[in-house]
């Protein structure tokens, strides 16, 4: 092997080495981050579930513990977008990235290691969903179940009613915290329901937890209680007054069951969802679930058969009395049958299709449901997939959009990371409310922000591949100056070896010709032109470009004088671009003119025309101005100066 390629090789190990060592810790911390702030989100989502419910830091750790799981294959490709972003930004605003290819390296080959690490990446997460993420799920939903099940911890408020005490509504004016003691208290007992309320006012009392937390003792305190006595309404006790009963107490006790322990769910349940099976369990779940909701259909469209009318004629009948009674109207059949007889017919036909419509209504709500649970699953087993192709596609967006950019640090990546992910966010959920709702197939549903997304990675890496400026800034500026019609300056310099000296006998003629065409040319044209005579011309403006010609040919001509003044002029005239809107060229002025009537884009180019034409009658005043002053500078060169 030549001693130049073992060098190249060795060269390429180190870079990639380098790359290596360079991603690895912003995928670290950056991982770290996005893991942090999507668990954050997940905990303030759910904090009400959590607070004033007394769990213990073992269960709050537990919980978090398994959210965080949870959410690793969500963070993973936000972190990979991120940090593939910082990475070659950093190389790019550091100019090493130029270094790199300058030695003849291409990003390809650059990036070469980080796709087999993003290819290892993509297969480890998926294994991971397949793995863990049923158990995590499992155990996270189950706990969470448990604490919305768990009562709430007794911290009674001042001066509002207190409901989470089930059947009973507290209300405290003040209470002691220091000794617990409860004051004006107002208790509406409904626990043996709202007929049989009791209403008890009390000075003061306290409520305490007992022992095995099963129960609640509520003490009261010198007050009374109110209750109606529910009793059997009649017509011949209608009018009897209601009895009730009315208690003055000095001290009260009332005994009311309140579980507060913390129960723990059984997780059964969620392991026959969706969330809790690995990819063999959604298969065959979706496998065997669809083999019978095919067979149920075919038993529904059997029956439907069945129960048609003509199935139910009896075989005796000929077949051309069934289609004369299947082509006659309903209406005409009834005033057939006897007067007396018609109620009955209509009703019992009005019954047989209530049940058949009943019947169907429930077959088709009970197909309804299990074909959302297929689909369902059928989610999730393309969300495995697809969160791990995540990882590949979002490194292909960020490495080549970091190149292309060339700006590292925390500032511009993470602006563009959290723009991305939002808009891949989006094109997920609504491809997942077209699967979920089977207004599109599962599968495209759930590829869609992947196929979209790919799609733009590709793109990127082509772009960055071919160094080019897609996302430079001075790019789109110039595109701008170019729209609003900002011209640059002219720039002549003095040349040393002339090859072709000016005719400075015929100039003169020339510029006064030119002065003459550019005004009449404002003369003739003092007013804008109408908006449908405008588009008629197709947007050109010939004269205007003839005068360019000229003046762009004496320039030319003059560049090659050996007098400063006279070339200083010069730089003087305008420099006039393409005059139709936006630069456009058309053949056919009846193209353009049908297409800016019909299209919505006619008025906004008819109006930066009008600018544009504004800046043209500034340019031709000043090639009118110059031409008049280089006419006079060349008579006044004097005849027998060398040319």
């Amino acid at each position: 092997m030549p001693l130049q390629t073992q060098r190249l090789m060795f060269r390429v190990k180190r870079i990639h080495t380098f790359i290596l060592q360079t991603f690895l810790p912003l995928l670290v911390m950056t991982f770290a981050i996005c893991w942090f702030i999507v668990l954050m989100q997940f905990l303030w989502k759910y904090v009400d579930e959590m607070v004033g419910k007394g769990l213990s830091m073992a269960v709050l750790g537990e919980m978090v513990f398994y959210a965080a799981l949870s959410l690793v294959p969500m963070s993973l490709p936000l972190a990979i977008l991120f940090a593939s972003l910082m990475t070659f930004g950093n190389l790019g605003e550091r100019l090493e990235l130029l270094a790199i290819k300058s030695a003849g390296i291409s990003l390809m080959r650059l990036m070469r290691p980080l796709i087999v690490l993003m290819s290892l990446v993509s297969v480890g997460s998926f294994f991971f969903q397949d793995a863990v993420m049923p158990v995590s799920q499992v155990k996270l939903w189950s706990l969470m179940m448990s604490m919305r099940m768990k009562s709430p911890e007794l911290d009674i408020p001042e001066k509002t009613f207190f409901n989470e005490i089930q059947g009973y509504n507290l209300y405290v004016r003040e209470k002691n915290p220091q000794t617990g003691l409860l004051k004006d208290l107002m208790i509406y007992d409904n626990s043996a329901g709202f007929n049989n309320v009791m209403v008890i006012l009390a000075d003061s009392g306290r409520l305490k937890m007992a022992d095995n937390k099963l129960f609640l003792l509520l003490t009261l305190y010198n007050g009374e209680a109110f209750q109606n006595l529910k009793r059997q309404s009649s017509p011949a006790t209608a009018a009897q007054p209601v009895a009730y009963r009315r208690e003055t107490f000095a001290t009260k006790e009332i005994l009311i069951e309140f579980d507060a322990n913390f129960n723990r769910t059984d997780e059964s349940y969620y392991q026959n969802q969706y969330i809790g099976k690995s990819i063999n369990s959604l298969s065959l779940f979706v496998d065997s679930v669809s083999l019978i909701l095919d067979s149920v259909r075919l038993i529904n469209a059997e029956a439907i058969y069945r129960t048609s009318y003509k199935r139910s004629v009896p075989n005796v009948i000929d077949r051309r009395a069934v289609d004369s009674i299947a082509m006659a109207p309903f209406d005409s059949i009834v005033a057939q049958q006897l007067e007396q007889s018609r109620g009955s017919i209509l009703s019992r036909a009005k019954g047989v299709f209530e049940g058949y419509k009943a019947d169907y209504f429930f077959r088709g709500a009970t197909l309804d449901q299990d074909s959302i649970k297929v689909r369902r699953h059928m989610m999730e087993w393309h969300t495995r997939f697809t969160l791990a192709f995540g990882c590949v596609v979002f490194f292909f967006i960020g490495a080549p959009l970091g190149a292309i950019i060339r700006k590292g640090g925390f500032g511009m990546p993470v602006i563009l990371s959290v723009l991305i992910f939002i808009a891949y966010y989006n094109v997920n959920t609504i491809g997942s409310k077209m699967a979920r709702d089977a207004v599109w197939p599962v599968w495209e549903g759930m590829w869609l922000s992947s196929a979209v997304f790919a799609a733009i990675g590709i793109f990127l890496t082509w772009k960055a591949i071919n160094d080019s400026a897609i996302l430079n800034s001075d790019t789109y500026i110039e595109v701008f100056k170019r729209i609003i019609g900002k011209r640059e300056l002219r720039n002549i310099i003095w040349k040393e070896v002339v090859i072709y000296n000016p005719d400075y006998a015929t100039l003169p003629d020339r510029l006064e010709a030119l002065a003459a065409e550019a005004g009449s040319y404002l003369k003739r044209h003092r007013r804008f032109p109408g908006y449908i005579s405008y588009w008629k011309r197709g947007g050109q403006e010939p004269e205007a470009e003839q005068i360019s010609e000229r003046m762009e040919a004496i320039v030319e001509e003059l560049g090659n004088s050996s007098h400063i003044l006279v070339l200083n002029k010069l730089m003087d005239y305008p420099i006039i671009g393409a005059l139709t809107p936006l630069g456009l060229q058309m053949g056919r002025r009846t193209a353009m003119a049908l297409g800016a009537m019909i299209l919505p884009t006619g008025l906004p180019l008819y109006f930066i025309a009008l600018y544009r034409r504004k800046l043209l009658r500034q340019d031709l005043k000043a090639i009118k101005k110059v031409s008049q002053e280089l006419k006079e500078m060349i008579e006044a060169i004097p005849k027998t100066d060398p040319q």
